[in-house]
């Protein structure tokens, strides 16, 4: 599995100067090659190779490697959509390779325009024992006057568990998550926290005023590494408890939810805002690193599907947080319900099973090794 490890570098003022102007050049050579793969309809690294890789080299004072990692980065631009010329940011992020760039124990040796530079970074235990596994490129980032780079480190998936029961685990807007056993994480701190810094933005913006201006500067990001946090905290408790009780944990294959569901004009920017693919994200990796089984089941009426009796009617849910049945008479909150059902769906979800041939000739079932679909 492959995370990422970000690291600050303690720069000097000449050295962030270098590195600016490096930053700077090297986005400058990014847009002439994506001018010059546009002009020619060429989008791949091979065949844009050939066109530009002599003439970057001449025109700007850039290493082989460098422009070579560039290249990547303008047909890596094109892959999604090639009807749109691309342009790039003057402090966009650039790729670092092992050729350009080394770590040592607290510096990195890095390239720049005036050679190699010598550069100590600052890091937590966390991202120094994930530097131990690093492998692959970095991405040199300028944000906010300081520098980082973020390395990617490949790190050694432990095996997982053979687990018989799951652990279902609902995720909502009112309730971020919820599980089986009847755990529940309020979302009412972070929609509180969202919705005033909503109101906040609109009177800043509003204001147009340069003390505005520079207020909204400050604001930005603090509400989404807010949520972040959260979603960090939430997911290594439910992993935690999976991990403790020799459980899987089963989630919703929310894909697409925002294109499916019509919200009224209020309540828009709450759905829109809603962050459960991130937290499904950690929930993903969290779980890898602890070798707990995870499956993406089908989340189709589980909120309206009674755990009980498996009677389904959209008025067995009268409200956002009531569940009652209908048919039996079940009565339980709307989301631990929910997370019941999930937990039900992936208990029946069926191994993989293969024929290998026996020694009479025929066939026999074989159980493989995997019983269940990771997320």
């Amino acid at each position: 599995m492959k995370l990422v490890a970000k690291i600050r570098l303690d720069a000097n003022t000449e050295q962030a100067k270098l590195l600016l102007r490096t930053l700077e050049t090297a986005n400058e050579c990014a847009n002439w090659m994506s001018n010059q793969a546009w002009e020619y309809k060429v989008f791949t690294p091979f065949s844009l190779h050939k066109i530009v890789y002599r003439e970057a080299r001449e025109r700007f004072p850039l290493s082989s490697q460098v422009v070579v990692r560039l290249l990547s980065k303008v047909c890596d631009a094109y892959k999604k959509d090639k009807k749109v010329m691309r342009r790039f940011s003057k402090h966009g992020a650039i790729s670092y390779d092992s050729r350009i760039l080394s770590y040592g124990e607290n510096r990195v040796s890095i390239w720049t325009l005036d050679g190699r530079e010598s550069i100590p970074y600052s890091a937590g235990p966390r991202q120094k024992e994930l530097l131990k596994h690093q492998h692959g490129e970095s991405d040199l980032i300028y944000s906010r006057g300081k520098w980082y780079l973020a390395a990617t480190c490949d790190i050694t998936d432990p095996p997982q568990e053979v687990v018989d029961d799951w652990l279902g685990v609902d995720l909502g807007v009112a309730e971020i998550a919820a599980d089986s056993d009847g755990q529940a994480f309020s979302g009412s701190t972070v929609k509180g926290i969202r919705y005033r810094h909503r109101k906040l933005r609109s009177k800043l913006q509003a204001a147009q005023s340069r003390s505005a201006k520079r207020h909204l500067k400050k604001l930005s990001g603090k509400e989404a590494r807010f949520a972040t946090d959260v979603n960090h905290c939430i997911a290594k408790q439910i992993v935690v408890k999976a991990k403790r009780t020799k459980r899987g944990i089963s989630i919703e294959d929310l894909t697409g939810i925002r294109q499916r569901i019509r919200a009224r004009r209020p309540h828009r920017a709450v759905l829109h805002s809603w962050a459960f693919a991130q937290l499904g994200e950690f929930l993903t990796y969290k779980c890898v690193l602890a070798g707990v089984p995870l499956v993406k089941v089908d989340p189709r009426n589980s909120s309206r599907e009674c755990s009980n009796c498996g009677h389904t009617e959209k008025l067995n849910r009268p409200s956002q947080s009531k569940f009652r049945c209908r048919s039996c008479g079940y009565t339980a909150n709307a989301d631990y319900n929910a997370a019941l059902n999930l937990r039900g769906r992936a208990s029946v979800n069926r191994p993989i099973v293969e024929r290998l041939p026996d020694s009479s000739g025929g066939f026999q079932p074989q159980l493989q090794a995997t019983c269940f679909s990771e997320w």
